[in-house]
């Protein structure tokens, strides 16, 4: 009886095109950073209390308010009603949907007329825009939405977002748009007493 086994050929390996490399590297890093997101998303819900109590109606004053009671959690889910390390681990979450997805797909090129900053989450404005940017791309494109999700978002949330935060005059007003020469300034606010809201 003869060894067949020397005269098997094994399998052939498995060969990617160099072309395909970038697309997979591409789709991992999206993977990996929605993993990131799906495990914020976790940790915040098991850290909210569980309450018998109802939540306040929209138009009671205490909607929207930040809860300042030790041992509670914020009343919202926004990032500037977070502080501590509630807001650092939204900004961590936020900044890799940033840089893995939104940037990627929605940065265009950077021109006076569309200005970016690279330390964007030093802008209050930009921050704020885009968590609740965020926060609604994470609601329309869940699996639960609506087949009409996606385009909701787009035309309700990203088109008005990237109107107001990349003008000419919105949060990176100040910061150079050219990067051999990067420039970063945030630009001041009007004083509570200008705005009639003395302390």
């Amino acid at each position: 009886m003869s060894d067949t086994s020397k005269t098997t050929p094994g399998p052939e390996p498995f060969r990617v095109a160099d072309d395909d490399l970038d697309d997979l590297a591409s789709t991992l890093a999206k993977t990996m950073a929605e993993v990131r997101q799906h495990g914020v998303i976790l940790d915040r819900l098991g850290s909210e209390p569980a309450s018998a109590e109802p939540r306040p109606a929209d138009d009671s004053p205490a909607a929207g308010a930040v809860d300042c009671e030790p041992g509670d959690g914020p009343a919202s889910v926004f990032i500037l009603a977070l502080g501590g390390e509630a807001y650092a681990v939204e900004l961590t979450a936020l900044t890799d949907w940033v840089n893995y997805l939104f940037l990627p797909v929605y940065g265009r090129e950077i021109s006076t007329t569309r200005p970016w900053c690279a330390q964007w989450h030093e802008h209050p404005e930009a921050v704020a825009r885009l968590h609740a940017l965020w926060l609604a791309w994470q609601q329309l494109t869940d699996a639960e939405a609506s087949l009409s999700g996606p385009s909701t978002w787009h035309r309700d949330h990203l088109d008005q977002a990237l109107v107001h935060l990349r003008a000419p005059d919105g949060p990176f007003a100040a910061c150079t748009t050219s990067p051999p020469r990067p420039n970063h300034r945030v630009l001041a606010t009007p004083a509570p007493e200008q705005l009639g809201l003395s302390a």
